[in-house]
């Protein structure tokens, strides 16, 4: 296992289309559902979608998830989008009922992480502990801030906020703006 992690980037078009996704927000989970049949519609030879992560503090596990995502990045790519996936497949067993309240207020971390385990089938646990993770943690969230990201899902093309591109968009939107 490497001790870096992987970027999380598919396909290898010209075309760079960035998402900002913040793994239990319900908008980004949308998002983030789209993106195979995205590549599979543009062509993975025309576009190359990058996911960034953007942990917001009102999704209160949001900062342990992410680091998970990217521990399971250490492994691979693949790995960390099954960590993905298994978090918007059971979105609400890894968020706070109106961000503040309801049954994860009683979890604790190594719950959720068990959770994100049982669920992917991915042990990035090694990874996690390590703490030079941070240094990829770290990379997501002053890249977001770099480029005025506040909030989840936002969307770049080829370096620049699409404000007007949203998660309920269909890809057939997403591409037109993509390959023109």
């Amino acid at each position: 296992m490497s001790q870096q992690a992987d970027t999380l980037v598919w396909g290898h078009g010209p075309s760079i289309f960035e998402v900002f996704l913040e793994p239990t927000c319900p908008f980004s989970v949308r998002t983030f559902n789209k993106l195979d049949a995205l590549l599979a519609h543009a062509g993975e030879e025309k576009i190359t979608v990058k996911i960034r992560l953007q942990s917001q503090p009102w999704h209160l596990y949001s900062g342990l998830i992410v680091r998970y995502i990217l521990a399971a990045a250490c492994e691979s790519k693949e790995a960390a989008k099954k960590v993905m996936q298994a978090v918007a497949d059971h979105r609400e067993e890894f968020e706070f009922t109106d961000h503040c309240t309801g049954p994860n207020r009683d979890a604790t971390p190594n719950q959720i992480l068990n959770r994100l385990k049982a669920y992917s089938g991915v042990d990035a646990s090694a990874a996690f502990d390590q703490p030079d993770l941070q240094t990829a943690i770290k990379w997501h969230c002053k890249y977001a801030r770099q480029n005025g990201i506040h909030v989840s899902p936002t969307f770049m093309v080829n370096g620049l906020v699409q404000p007007e591109l949203s998660s309920g968009d269909d890809i057939e939107r997403w591409s037109s703006v993509l390959t023109g």
